[in-house]
């Protein structure tokens, strides 16, 4: 319950003081509220109703409330005087937290019929779901002088001039004001300026310059604190009952309290009753139609508000700003019930208005005439219904198609074709003269097509075509009447795909167009593919071999394209970016080389690495070389990788670029970032995935066969000594990209892997046989497949186990080698069927034999 500290000790939200314990708040805690509720723009008063409305206990409210009076306001009750005015408090309501009890309904409590948006005009305004308020009146509005004092109203006196003293007291019960050394003045009943005199002719018996005719002393009397009125509502409200009220609340006040007029209830006949007596009628359409202040009657205590039912109510629908249920009354016609609804809308039908009436024994439908609108009387359950203008054109005549300004014109009696041309500002270039259509429409609304040549009119030819209402004319552009034309480009250009085209366009013109050739592009390997016109259907593609310049100069005798032709620029022979080998291991100099022709090969890497150290053991020495499946970054990746470093390396520098340096950046980023062409990454990615798609389809298809596993890279058996021995020689194997080929360091162990007891690895021993070394990880298991066991030698050889007459002659240990030996897999028990089936089938076949023998 300390959820108000925790607010001011974090600074949070005023809304947060759902939950409250003042007996454990101190003074300071206290005055730290009211400090913040100061800085946001919330009185004692509101913020009382605001921890009402949250859900905080009457109980604490009562006590808090009266903790902050105790603080705030020092002294209560009975008579204060002084000469410090500036101590003055603002003004409050008393009584505050018995107002605002039962006024809102909590949340929930409503149902869903009664949230629902009303549709009588008016009720909104008195409730509605979106809202929970309690419309209560401002205190720090200048106090009517016309206010009637009661008791528990507070009243300040300050008289000035020639003498100073204020007086601050309490309207007692009795309806008295008791000031120090004067004694009681009856006030109660009095009007504020009533009250006035009667005070400042008491006073006048002590301070003597209140009279006469040049006063030299003057008396105020001011409204301090103000007190609650008890106000009953009854009839059809939302919420009837007795509430305590503001003394300064008005009709309008109280309806909000309660809920206003139910679905029942009249908005157009309330009843202020006072002291037996109807005082007021009030009429909240005067308020709400023309902001009327002078049907808001102040409240006086024991006010009974009754709201009769309704007199008659009407509906209007259709094109009227506000179509609701509204309630007439007598003698009002339907000029009252179009203001009410706030006029006619901008596509409203005004000259007639449809009505249906309910007569003594049926229904009855009747037209009101705009002339007739105030003089038309209502009549309760009336319908009205407001058309909307038709949706047609007197005048209307359209043209479209290829003129500058297409669209809408007014039509005029004797407007021609030409003219019409001519509002739409002309023809364009592309217009299609020889042949336009205009569509009429008949009077029966059929239509039909007049074609007309357009370029005979005009140069004379032919007569003028006269047009008509709704007529619409239709301009064809050349383009519309023929298939989009465009070229193609691919291959090694900076940017291929699809270009429009344009007449005497040259292959050179494209590839610009393109972004001009690659550095891979071969200008001697161009060609056009043209659709071909065979009539027979053989031929697909007429092929055209172009000669293009490497500057794309201008040529003697050019190639004119076609639409649709597609230029193929080819790459060159055996071109690619840098191919790269590595080397590892044991060499005087590791790392990755360039390879410097197609057939460099193993010795030459080694040569160029510095040649083997003193510890290099040459026969496990092993190439790795990359599969078909590797993933390799595509030339367009690994470009865009280059540009993108060369593009973040020039923006690090801290120097201002250069023009010409600034122009390269754009360039770069141009193509990086806006220009950026995905299709040969998509092409090269669809060729591996097709590659890994047929190898699985392969392996599936296999029945009984593993399945190929797919690897990115392999390692090659090669046998280094005898390529240093003999370079060149078919053991001396070339190199491609990506190759790494590493040399180990002298290997002096023997690993066992497979169906051993324990797998492990051994020291390798000089002359001891594959025996020798199963023994050392415990033998073979159970389920060793010994007869299947191989060896894998340390540059990736492979050796297994042959097999003569009933001996396995096992294959010789090197040191770095892998010996593995397969298992027979898991074993199968026999089940009882299967027994009785051999058993069966033994028993037959010894039947058999012993038949053939007898």
């Amino acid at each position: 319950m300390t959820v108000l500290f925790s607010f001011m000790a974090e600074a949070q939200s005023l809304q947060d003081i759902s939950s409250l314990d003042v007996d454990d708040l101190s003074d300071q805690q206290l005055q730290e509220l009211m400090s913040r509720a100061s800085e946001a723009g919330l009185s004692e008063a509101e913020l009382l109703q605001m921890a009402q409305i949250r859900g905080v206990p009457a109980a604490e409210i009562d006590k808090l409330k009266e903790r902050l009076e105790g603080m705030v306001f020092g002294l209560q009750g009975g008579a204060r005087s002084d000469s410090g005015i500036g101590k003055r408090e603002s003004r409050r309501q008393m009584g505050f937290n018995e107002i605002t009890r039962g006024i809102i309904p909590p949340e929930g409590e409503l149902g869903e019929n009664e949230i629902e948006e009303q549709p009588y005009f008016g009720m909104d305004l008195f409730y509605s779901k979106n809202r929970r308020l309690t419309f209560e009146p401002n205190l720090n509005m200048a106090t009517p002088r016309t206010y009637i004092l009661g008791p528990g109203d507070e009243v300040y006196i300050d008289i000035y001039g020639q003498s100073e003293k204020y007086y601050e007291a309490s309207v007692s019960p009795e309806g008295q004001i008791i000031l120090e050394n004067i004694g009681p003045i009856n006030v109660s009943g009095l009007s504020l300026e009533e009250a006035t005199q009667v005070i400042k002719s008491r006073l006048s018996a002590y301070y003597t310059g209140l009279r006469g005719n040049n006063p030299n002393t003057f008396l105020q009397l001011n409204l301090g604190n103000v007190r609650t009125v008890k106000v009953n509502l009854v009839g059809e409200v939302r919420l009837p009952g007795t509430f305590t009220l503001s003394a300064f609340s008005t009709v309008f006040n109280a309806l909000y309290a309660a809920g206003g007029p139910n679905q029942n209830g009249s908005m157009r006949r309330v009843r202020l009753i006072r002291n037996n007596k109807e005082i007021a009628e009030i009429d909240i359409y005067d308020f709400l139609t023309k902001g009327d202040p002078n049907i808001n009657h102040l409240l006086q205590d024991q006010d009974i508000i009754l709201v009769p039912p309704y007199l008659g109510r009407v509906t209007v629908e259709g094109a009227v700003k506000r179509p609701k249920i509204f309630e007439v009354k007598e003698g009002e016609t339907f000029a009252d019930v179009l203001s009410f609804a706030g006029g006619f809308t901008d596509h409203a039908f005004k000259e007639k208005v449809n009505v249906t009436r309910i007569t003594d024994t049926q229904k009855a439908v009747s037209d009101i005439y705009q002339d007739q609108f105030s003089l038309f009387l209502v009549k309760g359950g009336d319908h009205y219904q407001v058309g909307e203008v038709l949706d047609r054109y007197t005048n209307r005549i359209q043209i479209r198609g290829a003129v500058y300004r297409p669209g809408n014109y007014a039509y005029q009696e004797g407007l021609t074709l030409t003219e019409l041309v001519q509002k739409a500002e002309g023809l364009r270039g592309e217009a299609y003269q020889s042949r336009i259509s205009i569509l009429r429409t008949n009077e029966d609304l059929s239509t039909r097509m007049l074609q007309v040549n357009l370029e005979e009119i005009i140069n004379g030819s032919l007569p003028d075509i006269p047009l008509k209402r709704e007529d619409l004319v239709r301009i064809p552009s050349i383009y519309e009447l023929a298939e989009e034309v465009y070229v193609k480009i691919s291959g090694e250009v900076l940017y291929p795909g699809t270009y429009p085209y344009s007449s005497e366009m040259t292959p050179e013109d494209l590839i610009l167009m393109a972004g001009g050739l690659k550095e891979a592009a071969s200008v001697e390997n161009v060609e056009l593919a043209r659709r071909a016109t065979d009539q027979q259907g053989r031929e697909f593609s007429q092929i055209i071999p172009v000669s293009v310049q490497q500057n794309l100069g201008l040529s003697a005798d050019p190639v004119e394209l076609e639409p649709f032709d597609h230029l193929t620029v080819r790459r060159k022979t055996n071109f690619g970016l840098d191919r790269m080998a590595s080397i590892e291991g044991q060499v005087n100099s590791p790392g990755t080389f360039a390879i410097k022709h197609a057939e460099e090969r193993i010795s030459d890497l080694i040569n160029r690495a510095g040649g083997l150290t003193a510890f290099a053991y040459a026969e496990g020495a092993r190439l790795i070389r990359r599969t078909e499946f590797y993933k390799t970054e595509s030339e367009t990746i690994q470009k865009e990788r280059s540009l993108l470093n060369l593009l973040e390396r020039m923006n690090r520098e801290e120097l201002v670029p250069t023009e010409s340096q600034q122009q390269l950046i754009d360039r770069i980023s141009n193509y990086l970032f806006e220009n950026k062409d995905s299709s040969q990454m998509e092409m090269e990615a669809r060729v591996i995935q097709a590659r890994e798609n047929l190898l699985s389809e392969i392996s599936d298809s296999r029945e009984g066969v593993a399945p190929i596993k797919i690897k990115e890279t392999e390692a090659i058996a090669i046998d280094l000594e005898a390529i240093l021995a003999n370079p060149g020689s078919k053991y001396d194997l070339i190199l491609e990209d990506g190759d790494i080929l590493s040399v180990p360091r002298q290997l002096q162990t023997v690993r066992l892997r497979g169906d051993v007891i324990y797998p492990t690895t051994v020291r390798h021993e000089d002359f001891r046989s594959l025996s020798y070394y199963i023994n050392r990880a415990g033998g073979f298991d159970t389920r060793a497949k010994k007869r299947s066991t191989y060896v894998v030698y340390a540059n990736g050889e492979v050796a297994r186990t042959k097999n003569f007459i009933l001996f396995n002659v096992y294959p010789n240990v090197a040191p770095g080698s892998e010996i593995i030996v397969p298992t027979k897999g898991p074993r199968i028990p026999i089940r009882p069927g299967d027994l009785v089936g051999i058993t069966t089938g033994l028993a037959t076949l010894a039947l058999v034999i012993t038949q053939l023998l007898n």
